[in-house]
């Protein structure tokens, strides 16, 4: 009897995780394909047949997402799995039409059928959207669970965009590790705020793998969820923020309305930043939805780093440098940096669309939405370069940098810049602090 001919399609993350957790060793299936998207430079390669079981001992193909018409043809597909998020469900049943027309059936795999149980607590922390503040909010949960005598070590999202063999798992402890597993920026940015405050994070493709380290030296797990996936692991505590800048996304993008259903606990986070109009209406969709989980209401109050004068923005042309992900398929149109070029007064925000070169310009492009911020895009040395020849040939007074690291240890400013901080703040009872002092004793 033939194997069952699956796709994945993916954006190296979910894709993987599903293949190793639900495929890997399945002999009722015949993974033939992944496919890629969301993430540049991660099509045309191979799934690696190190991390592929006995069953594909020449690996898996990995091809561009717009040619999956013409896979499902080639292989004689059964069967296409969906497998990455922060998209709405009209982009999913746009492709959900087209692979169903092309003669394949159209799936997503469930929470229980992808889960990893760990031996140790585990706290999800997740989104209904790419930059609600979902990091800060892990940050928070972990601070308060050391002050609790917790050893607490992250597990976050994958984010395998170089040779998957060596970043099967991935340990960070020091800014070291970074260079060590030659980290993106946009790994950076999540990887780096747990290490400057003293905590182990771990990433990579194997996540049982990754789980059995992790075990091995912690009293609790915390899942840091990217994009707004759901949890790889079994959660004892789910937690998932949402943004009231973006009304209404929690009910119709994939799988955010899925984590605001298996919500135990939820954030209703920038209610210092968001109209009151916004607030209420997420408030209401809250209630709809997950009446029964427990709701706090927070802000993100943002501030220089330390010792940065005002006067530096204040009256000043500026460059405002935000979040990449945030704002490309997280369709923010404004991040911390536009919030602190508001706040502390200055003259102009500079449109540096027409200063983009290479794959900058390429970026705007294809997210035109995007305005008149520059997206800290750097999945590659060369978008690094590009990136950095932006800010350079955009005329500005000083460069707001919104991003959670500070680029200016990874590209040469070459003007003054300053950086933006940003926190979560509780705002009532209950909080972060009573839920977990109740449940993690």
């Amino acid at each position: 009897m033939r194997k069952y001919r699956v796709i994945i399609m993916g954006a190296a993350g979910r894709d993987f995780h599903n293949f190793n957790i639900y495929f890997r060793d399945n002999p009722k299936y015949e993974v033939v394909a992944f496919t890629a998207t969301q993430i540049p430079y991660i099509d045309d390669r191979k799934y690696p047949a190190e991390l592929c079981g006995k069953l594909y001992p020449k690996g898996i193909p990995i091809y561009p997402e717009t040619e999956i018409v013409n896979l499902i043809k080639k292989y004689e597909v059964d069967e296409v799995v969906f497998a990455y998020s922060d998209v709405s469900f009209n982009y999913v049943m746009t492709l959900g039409a087209k692979v169903n027309a092309a003669g394949a059936n159209f799936k997503m795999l469930g929470y229980n059928q992808t889960y990893i149980k760990s031996k140790k607590p585990v706290i999800a922390v997740v989104a209904a959207r790419t930059g609600c503040g979902k990091s800060q909010t892990s940050r928070k949960v972990i601070e308060i669970l050391m002050q609790m005598g917790k050893k607490v070590v992250a597990i976050r999202h994958p984010m395998p965009y170089g040779n998957l063999v060596k970043q099967k798992v991935q340990r960070f402890e020091t800014l070291e590790d970074l260079k060590k597993h030659k980290c993106t920026i946009e790994e950076m940015e999540e990887y780096e705020p747990h290490i400057t405050r003293g905590n182990v994070i771990y990433a990579g493709v194997d996540y049982e793998e990754i789980v059995k380290q992790a075990e091995k030296e912690a009293d609790i797990i915390i899942w840091d969820g990217g994009n707004n996936d759901m949890s790889f692991l079994k959660a004892d505590l789910y937690i998932t923020v949402v943004d009231p800048h973006r009304p209404g996304h929690e009910l119709t993008y994939y799988p955010g309305l899925t984590n605001l259903n298996l919500a135990d606990v939820i954030i209703l986070n920038k209610i210092d930043s968001a109209s009151p109009e916004n607030i209420q209406k997420v408030r209401e969709n809250i209630f709809k939805i997950n009446p029964s989980a427990t709701l706090i209401e927070a802000a993100s109050p943002i501030s220089l780093e330390n010792g940065t004068d005002i006067k530096l923005i204040k009256n000043k042309k500026v460059l405002v440098v935000e979040d990449g992900p945030t704002l490309t398929h997280g369709e923010m149109k404004f991040g911390a940096g536009i919030l602190a070029a508001k706040k502390y007064g200055a003259k102009e925000i500079i449109d540096p669309r027409e200063y983009a070169v290479g794959s900058i310009k390429e970026t705007y492009k294809k997210y035109p939405e995007i305005g008149t911020l520059l997206p800290a895009m750097g999945y590659a040395d060369n978008q690094i370069k590009d990136l950095e020849q932006t800010i350079n040939k955009t005329p500005c007074d000083v460069v707001i940098i919104g991003t959670p690291i500070d680029l200016r240890r990874v590209i040469n400013i070459k003007k003054p810049a300053v950086r933006v901080i940003y926190e979560l703040q509780e705002i009532g009872r209950p909080n972060l602090s009573d839920i977990l002092s109740e449940n993690f004793k």
